[in-house]
């Protein structure tokens, strides 16, 4: 009996050993692929980085090179386009008297071209407006 026992426990013993081998490869296998999918995963952080400070950088040249011609390129036909497309004018004693302290005038400058008041686009050529109300 005293064999018996002796032969099972060895058995048991071999098996565990063989248990504790299984879960050792397994546990090498697993830790080579940890190695490869992260040396994997740097490759890639490292291709979209190089990708998109490439890209960003690019962009930023363009930008900064369109800036400086626009800053250090413009012409005076240029600085009168980027005028507001209008503005207001307020009516004085040598152009449009007539118009001073009128309820109507409009006084402002689209485009370069001036509308006075809705009844007189361009003003009245008298001293006196037959629409002049004050305000």
């Amino acid at each position: 009996m005293e064999d018996w026992s002796k032969d099972f426990f060895t058995s048991f013993e071999l098996v565990a050993d063989e248990v504790e081998l299984f879960f050792l490869e397994v546990k090498r296998d697993i830790d080579d692929a940890i190695d490869i999918f992260a040396k994997l995963s740097e490759e890639i952080v490292e291709q979209v980085q190089g990708t998109i400070f490439s890209e960003v950088d690019q962009r930023l040249d363009e930008l900064t090179s369109s800036f400086l011609e626009l800053y250090f390129g413009l012409e005076s036909s240029d600085i009168e386009s980027m005028e507001p497309l209008f503005y207001n004018v307020e009516p004085i004693i040598t152009k449009h008297p007539a118009c001073m302290g009128c309820s109507h005038y409009h006084g402002q400058i689209y485009g370069g071209n001036p509308l006075v008041c809705g009844m007189h686009p361009y003003g009245v050529e008298t001293e006196k407006c037959s629409d002049w109300e004050s305000f």
